[in-house]
Formats: C-alpha cells, structure tokens, sequence
C-alpha cells in the first residue's frame, strides 16, 4: 500500500522533513513494527457509509472534487470555519472553485488532523507530495484528474489499498440489488451489508416514519397494520440480509434506551402513531426500547454483531439543518447520560440470555474510561472480546483521540483482542484513515519499549499489532465468503431465482 517517494524542495530543507516514511513513528520499535507487522496487513472496514451503488457500478469520477470534496463535511467545517462561504462548500460553485476554496483553507489547517489527512490521501492516492496550497493547487487538479480519467475507479480503488472485506451501511427498506449484483461480480473485494434500522425508532417524526413504512412494506411484501406486523415485516428483512451475508446490524443513537416495556404497551403506541396522532417523548423512548431489545434478540439468534454509535448531537445548527439538511457538518459531540442507560441495556439482553456480540463506540472523551470499563462487566467467558469498545468515532478518529481509545483499553481492559479501525466514512478517500491508525498504534507500542514498560521481543509484538489490524476482526466477525454468500441467493425464493436466470 505505501510506496516510498522522494522528498520535496521543502521537506529536504527541514531539519526532519515533513511527514516522511517515518511520519509518527518516533523509536526504532515502532518502525520495525509498522513496516514489518502492520502495513502489509490488508484492510477489513467492518463499518463505513460508502454507497453500495458506487462500488457495483464502479463509479469513475469526473475529477478530483468528485472523489474528494464532494459531501465531505469535515471539509466543510474547516473552511467556514475559515471564512468561506457556503456557495464553495456545499452551493453552486463550480468543482474546481470548490477545490480551489479547500486549496486556500489548507495552509490555515495547521495541527488539525486535516492538514495530515489531506496529504496522506494526495501521496497515496496520487503519489502527490506537494503541499497543497492556492499556489499549487492548479498543477494538483491537473495531475490527479489525470489519474482519474486513467482508470482510478472505486473498485481499483479497494484494490489498489487491499481491502478484502468492507461493510456498508443499510436501511432495512432497501432491495440490497446492489449487493447481489457485487455479490456476483469478479470485484476481489467482498462488500457485506450492515443493518441500519435506525428509522425503525423514530416515531416522533410521524410524515417520516409513516412514509418509511411504506417502503418497508413494500420490500418486505407484509402489509403493516399493527406492530405484529410491522415486526414480521423487520424479521423479514433481517432474515433477507442474512442471506445477502450480512453479519453486522448497527444503530446510531443519542443514548441507549433501555427503559423496560411490553409488547401491548408498545402496540398501543404504535397504533396511535397509525392513527396520525403524535407521540410523546415518554411514549418514544419505551417504544424505541422495545424495539432495541427486539433487535437485540434478531442478531443473537443469528450470531450477529450489532453495533452501538452513541453521543453524537446531530444537527445543532437549526437554521442550517433547515436549508441545507442533515450530515453538512453542523453536528457536535454530545453531552448525554450514557452509564446507566447503556449498562441497563446490556444488562436486559445478559439477563435474557439474548446477548449478541456488541461494540460500543462514544463520541465524548469524558466517556472513554466509562465505555471502556462497562464492557469488562459483560463479557462471558467465552468469547475473547465479545464485548468491544470500539475505534476512535467521528470527532475523536485524530491522534489524540485514538491514542486516548488505545490507552484506555489497554489500562482496564485486553489491547490484545481489539478489533481495530474502521473507516466510518462516505468517501473512497479514507482508506489511509487505516494506516493514520496504525502508525499510532506501533507508535505508542515503540515508546512503551523505549521506556522498558514491555518487553523488546518483536515476535511478541508483532502478533499483537497484526492481531489489531487485521486478524482479530477477520476473526470476530467470521462473515462468509462470496461462495456462501452466492449459494444463499441462488437457493432464494422462484421470483428470485428468475430474475437470476435472466440477469
């Protein structure tokens, strides 16, 4: 994945030069570690929000704004954060006066994980090792346009950065034909679906939720009438993407609901959001915890892994939120109670005996230790690693944050059965979010043998840093191969099995 290049005009005349093959690994273990155990690891992304149409479609991209800029709202936030306006982010301008704004934001990124990021991605996805700035941001389109118009596609793009397995993320309503038609491509790259069902819980957005249904029903063939049918209907779909090879469901949430209530309860409120009435708060969060424990019984029957993406405080900005919509960059980390709640919800699925494999991920720092420790009360003896505090998520994926997430699952709880880093990007510009991961991780290792606090045995640890990058997940998911996944579908339903036969 990393080729070696040769330094530029303004890296030679740095005293150490700027991001060299070396970049954050500061002691001879650590670069022996990196070079020999975790960059040659092939990526498994377990999580991330690329498109599934753009990988079975192998979408090419018109230039450099396409692959790059578009949709990014971490971009976004960093250039209104330095003046620019919304016309260059996300209105009307052309891609090249939006490159050119980003161009002229990145010198004033300096200490951002940004400015790292965005030239990481320009020397491993083009070999570009120039600093970009409004100067040379012209010769930078020209070169990277060039590359795309060459043949740098989403699919060279996953080879090309060896991901053998990646997992998408996906509603419960969708037809997942995308994920047939890769299924039975010749792309080296197996693409799983992920159970997204987080519109199963919002209630409190009756026009939204009633429309949704709709298409829930559709897809699924169950007219939804009541809850009984609406959980046949889910039932349904989760049983469909099984068979597509999905082992992962996943929900984003404030906090965990985890506040007990019966079915009858939950079918009284459901049938009042039938009946066009709104809920209230209270009514939603007992039916948003029914429906958690639902789909926690859903994924340990099948040996799934649900994962849980808590904290975030979305759309903070009403009036943005109003014109632009959601995932433009107006979020914030979240300041909510999460102890109780996420411990009694875990504590409900252990009592049943209906505990799935779990990751747990925050997006405050002020929870780190929390998540970290609570995972430690629900793990069964059986398992190694059951249940995981996942890598750094959204605000804290930069060094400190990773660098926090390492050293508080190595203080209270075992470094050595982390699953390891996930993109959790939209864009097929993370891929080096991985290697980000990993220099830091071989990093922190190498100054703890620097300062004698592990042992200099590079077979020791050696096996512990392929286990974080790779192994362990490959492990702990144990999604099927494509060979499996193909004889699921073929053996599907005679409407299924003809559109098949007729491509």
């Amino acid at each position: 994945m990393y080729v070696h290049g040769s330094m530029t005009p303004r890296e030679q005349n740095s005293p150490r030069g700027f991001m060299t093959e070396d970049f954050l690994l500061s002691s001879e273990p650590a670069r022996r570690l990196y070079w020999e155990c975790a960059e040659i690891q092939p990526i498994y992304d377990y999580h991330c929000h690329i498109p599934v149409r753009e990988i079975a479609a192998d979408r090419k991209f018109a230039n450099l704004y396409e692959l790059w800029l578009q949709g990014d709202h971490y971009k976004w936030r960093a250039m209104r954060a330095n003046g620019v306006s919304e016309h260059y982010c996300t209105g009307d301008a052309t891609p090249y006066e939006k490159f050119l704004a980003w161009s002229r934001t990145v010198p004033h990124t300096l200490r951002n994980p940004l400015y790292h990021w965005t030239h990481l991605e320009l020397r491993r996805y083009f070999g570009i090792n120039e600093l970009l700035d409004e100067d040379t941001a012209s010769a930078i389109w020209e070169r990277a346009n060039e590359l795309l118009v060459n043949g740098l596609s989403a699919r060279t793009i996953l080879r090309k950065f060896r991901v053998e397995m990646l997992c998408t993320s996906d509603d419960p309503a969708d037809d997942l034909g995308d994920h047939r038609a890769i299924a039975f491509s010749d792309l080296e790259t197996r693409v799983s679906p992920t159970f997204r069902p987080d519109k199963a819980l919002s209630i409190q957005d009756r026009a939204s939720f009633v429309a949704w249904l709709d298409r829930l029903s559709g897809v699924s063939r169950i007219e939804i009438r009541n809850l009984a049918s609406f959980l046949d209907s889910l039932r349904r779909r989760h049983d469909e993407f099984d068979r597509h090879g999905c082992r992962l469901s996943d929900h984003g949430l404030q906090y965990c609901y985890a506040k007990l209530c019966s079915e009858n309860t939950a079918a009284t409120i459901f049938a009042k959001v039938l009946e066009g009435r709104q809920v209230t708060p209270e009514e939603h969060e007992a039916f948003a915890s029914f429906m958690m424990f639902f789909f926690g019984q859903l994924d340990a029957e099948k040996g799934w892994t649900k994962q849980l993406h808590l904290g975030a405080q979305r759309n903070v900005n009403s009036r943005a939120y109003g014109t632009l919509g959601p995932d433009k960059g107006f979020d914030a980390m979240g300041d909510y109670a999460q102890g109780q709640r996420l411990a009694a919800y875990l504590d409900l699925l252990a009592r049943e005996r209906t505990m799935p494999q779990i990751v747990i991920y925050n997006s405050n720092s002020a929870d780190t230790y929390l998540f970290a420790t609570l995972i430690g009360g629900f793990q069964d003896g059986v398992t190694a690693g059951k249940v995981q505090y996942g890598s750094a998520w959204w605000f804290l994926d930069q060094r400190h944050g990773i660098t926090e997430q390492i050293e508080a699952l190595s203080s209270v709880g075992l470094l050595s059965q982390f699953i390891g880093m996930v993109t959790d990007s939209r864009s097929f510009m993370s891929y080096t979010r991985h290697e980000y991961f990993r220099r830091i991780l071989c990093d922190i290792i190498g100054q703890d043998v620097e300062c004698g606090e592990l042992p200099d045995d590079h077979s020791l640890l050696g096996r512990l840093v392929e286990d974080v990058c790779y192994r362990n997940a490959k492990r702990y998911f144990k999604l099927p191969d494509r060979d499996t996944v193909c004889d699921s579908l073929r053996s599907g339903t005679p409407e299924e099995r003809r559109k098949f036969k007729h491509g």
